[in-house]
Order: structure tokens, then C-alpha cells, then sequence
């Protein structure tokens, strides 16, 4: 109960802070309100970039994107909010760095059996945006839910928490959630 108690009044102080950035512009404000939550975002920028630099480089990003994003949308849950903009940001990073080519790598020359075939890249290619495309039609509660256990590796109760939806709620978004997305793919063939 103490958790729950202080996640509300956490959340209170959150939008009160966000209320006060929108309204004067002063950038203390919205640091405020990053600095209590600079550790999650450079976690998850960490699990998703595997290299601390350009974690640290992403947190910074971030605070930046959150000058014009806090202006713009309503934020019901400051810190689910910010976990997943971060998320998205580093999903967004990740998918340049596969369209840039690298420099300074060195080429490394290994023998194998295994001959790739770009036909197995198109059909992973092809399968991603389906799966990206029936997860945007899904109801957002079940998009929520199946995006914090399955890409998040969140529990159920974990979602619960992030979300303010109860247990039940929870599992019944996941399992609906799991069943629509199953249903569009096999659509698309």
C-alpha cells in the first residue's frame, strides 16, 4: 500500500511539474522533473544500445525531445510515459544504424555453412511490419499491455503497476491482445 501511495503522490508531483513547464516555458521545471527519472531512461537505453556512451548520448536526446513533446501531449503517467519514449527513441536508433552504413569497421572473414539467402530477409522484413502494423490496430490498452510483457519483459503485476489497469484487467488485455494480433497475422497470410 505504501508503494501505491507514494507511485500517486509521485505522479501528483509529476504533473504538477509539467503543468508549471507548460505554462511558463522554465526549463527547471522540466529538469526537475527528469533528474527523478534519468536513471530508468538511461537503463532502458542501455538494454536496448548494449554501449554506455551512446546510452548517455540517448538520455540527452531525450530530455531534449521532452522541450516540445510535453508541450504538445497530455500526460497522464509521466514515468510509463517516459519509459516509453525512450523505448521508442532507441527502437528508432536502432533501425538507422541498419540503414547507415558502418564505418571503421574492420571486415572480419569467417567459413560457414550457412549461406544467407535475401529472400529470408525480406520475409523477416515483411513479417516485422506486419507485426508492427497489426499492433497499431489493436485497442491501445492491449497494445500497452502486450508491449510491456513481451518487448519489456514486464510481469503481470509490473504492468498492472505501470499501467494503473488491476491484475485482471491486465491479463485479460495480454490474452486479447495476443488473439487479435494472431488473428491479423494470419490475415495477412
Amino acid at each position: 500500500m505504501f508503494f501505491k501511495r507514494n507511485q500517486k503522490e509521485n505522479n501528483k508531483r509529476d504533473l504538477a511539474l509539467i503543468e508549471s513547464y507548460k505554462e511558463t516555458g522554465d526549463l527547471n521545471q522540466l529538469g526537475e522533473l527528469y533528474d527523478g527519472y534519468i536513471h530508468l531512461v538511461y537503463g532502458v537505453c542501455l538494454k536496448y544500445l548494449k554501449d554506455e556512451d551512446d546510452s548517455k548520448d540517448a538520455v540527452m536526446q531525450i530530455f531534449e525531445k521532452l522541450v516540445q513533446s510535453l508541450k504538445k501531449h497530455e500526460v497522464a503517467n509521466f514515468k510509463s510515459w517516459l519509459h516509453v519514449t525512450a523505448k521508442n527513441h532507441c527502437l528508432m536508433e536502432l533501425r538507422s544504424r541498419k540503414t547507415r552504413p558502418e564505418t571503421n569497421t574492420k571486415e572480419v572473414f569467417m567459413e560457414s555453412d550457412y549461406v544467407e539467402h535475401p529472400e529470408d530477409d525480406d520475409t523477416l522484413e515483411r513479417d516485422i511490419r506486419n507485426l508492427e502494423q497489426g499492433m497499431a490496430n489493436l485497442p491501445k490498452e492491449q497494445q500497452k499491455c502486450l508491449e510491456l510483457f513481451f518487448l519489456e519483459k514486464n510481469s503481470y503485476q509490473q504492468v498492472a503497476e505501470i499501467t494503473g489497469y488491476n491484475l485482471k484487467k491486465v491479463k485479460s488485455y495480454i490474452q486479447n491482445g495476443k488473439r487479435n494480433l494472431k488473428l491479423y497475422l494470419q490475415k495477412q497470410g
